[in-house]
């Protein structure tokens, strides 16, 4: 559906994005995932066709960015703001008369759940519900390629797990969608493919699972910082790894390690035991500081 070729965005002493190339097939969720700075908001909006690049190329089914792509895409930008004084069906009517092939409203009111809300007052709506709206109108072109960027930011567990649904439902229809997400588990549920930038590089590329598979053969066991001792070391192996209040310890083997701290009659009461995430692969590839 979208093809990527060595794209590059470099400013004044900046390069933001650095030969990347990939391709995203159709009917798939595709992540782009990366810390602050990483340069994957540039990406895409490069994808989206807003800035130019620097080089290389981007195809859509085959052909360059052109008028093809745009009746064909819908994009929810993180930020929108929105017409004032006018009420959510409105908002929808007018931006449906931007397209030459638009969906039918009752289609999207249904599919986006606006039902209770459609007279409102677009000002007057919860976090929640704008971010539906600014789906509904993502869709309002029944475009064939949808960018989601960081579409949940903000909202509310019970928020978010709809807006989840919602993007599994675009899904099944057999459209391709390109998500960023600053949320690991997110990416996790929705994703069949990421791609997890640096430095305006690609470091790391394929299906959520596969990745933690092929990093990862091993269990992390979390115990209260308070508990644990300053200069504990373990000789089975295991890493320790402080994080805030906890500490995290990298085990290929539970029960051994579990037995050596007992020995140590360290308490486990607090103990929990898990399997690494795929926000663990995301420290374990971009580090752990802070990024700006």
């Amino acid at each position: 559906m979208i093809e990527a070729q060595n794209l590059c965005k470099h400013y004044p002493g900046v390069k933001a994005v650095n030969g990347v190339s990939f391709r995203i097939p159709r009917g798939v969720c595709f992540g782009l995932l990366g810390p602050n700075g990483a340069g994957k908001t540039t990406t895409v909006e490069m994808l989206e066709g807003i800035i130019t690049p620097t080089s290389g190329n981007i195809l859509y089914k085959g052909e360059p960015l052109g008028q093809k792509f745009r009746n064909e895409a819908g994009i929810m930008f993180q930020h929108t703001a929105l017409q004032e004084f006018i009420q959510v069906d409105e908002a929808l009517r007018m931006f449906q008369r931007f397209y030459p092939n638009p969906r039918p409203l009752d289609d999207l009111v249904e599919a986006c759940a606006l039902e209770e809300f459609l007279t409102r007052d677009t000002r007057k709506l919860s976090g929640g519900q704008k971010q539906r709206l600014l789906l509904a109108i993502a869709l309002i072109n029944n475009p064939e390629v949808v960018f989601l960027d960081e579409p949940t930011t903000g909202l509310d567990p019970q928020s978010r797990r709809n807006l989840w649904s919602q993007v599994r439902r675009i899904k099944a229809e057999n459209k391709t969608l390109v998500l960023t997400t600053h949320y690991m588990e997110e990416a996790f549920e929705l994703c069949d493919e990421i791609i997890i930038m640096d430095h305006g590089v690609i470091i790391a590329q394929g299906n959520p699972k596969a990745l933690l598979a092929d990093h990862f053969d091993n269990s992390v066991i979390t115990l209260p910082r308070d508990v644990f001792p300053e200069a504990f070391t373990l000789n089975d192996g295991a890493s320790i790894h402080p994080q805030g209040d906890v500490v995290e310890i990298m085990s290929k083997d539970v029960d051994s390690t579990i037995r050596l701290l007992t020995a140590n009659q360290i308490p486990l009461r607090q103990l929990q035991v898990r399997t690494p995430t795929l926000e663990d692969l995301f420290l374990e590839l971009t580090g752990h500081h802070l990024r700006s």
